[in-house]
């Protein structure tokens, strides 16, 4: 995406938004987050960029074959449990690793999955739209301090937090 955007930093960040919000750009240029349409105006704020910036930012993606092709399958991954997670019930566990090896998602799973812990949600984030980015866990049950420990012994595991 950088290279595409390279010469056009105002419109990465536009480019960033719509990826990180699965916000597709249809064969006129409009903006959806799946049915919905999305203003120009409102991906301006929401990037803090002009809103002519976004209209040249769709020109621009839908001249690009490459661009358009990605940008017109983008569709918004589902809303994410973590905030609401104390209300239904469920813990939220959040595991900073190296995104760059493999394995952190299948090593979680199966330290929580050994202690019967279930995991209702998981997140990861994009490395290359977060410079931190997380695994984000909402998982079902107690999650023990053995399991805690085990967690933070992994390779590449950096951090884990645990709320309730």
């Amino acid at each position: 995406m950088k290279a595409h955007f390279s010469k056009r930093k105002a419109g990465l960040q536009v480019a960033r938004l719509l990826i990180e919000h699965g916000i597709r750009v249809d064969p006129s240029g409009r903006f959806y987050v799946g049915e919905v349409e999305v203003a120009d105006v409102s991906l301006a704020r929401a990037a803090g960029v002009d809103r002519r910036v976004v209209r040249d930012t769709a020109t621009f993606i839908l001249g690009d074959r490459r661009l358009k092709t990605i940008f017109q399958k983008l569709r918004p991954a589902g809303s994410s449990l973590a905030e609401v997670a104390s209300v239904l019930g469920y813990g939220v566990l959040k595991v900073a690793a190296d995104p760059h090896k493999p394995g952190i998602i299948a090593g979680v799973s199966k330290v929580l999955a050994d202690r019967g812990v279930l995991i209702r949600q998981a997140l990861a984030d994009d490395p290359d739209l977060h410079p931190e980015p997380l695994l984000t866990l909402v998982v079902e049950g107690h999650v023990p301090a053995e399991a805690l420990e085990e967690l933070r012994g992994l390779p590449n595991v950096k951090s884990i937090t645990l709320m309730s």
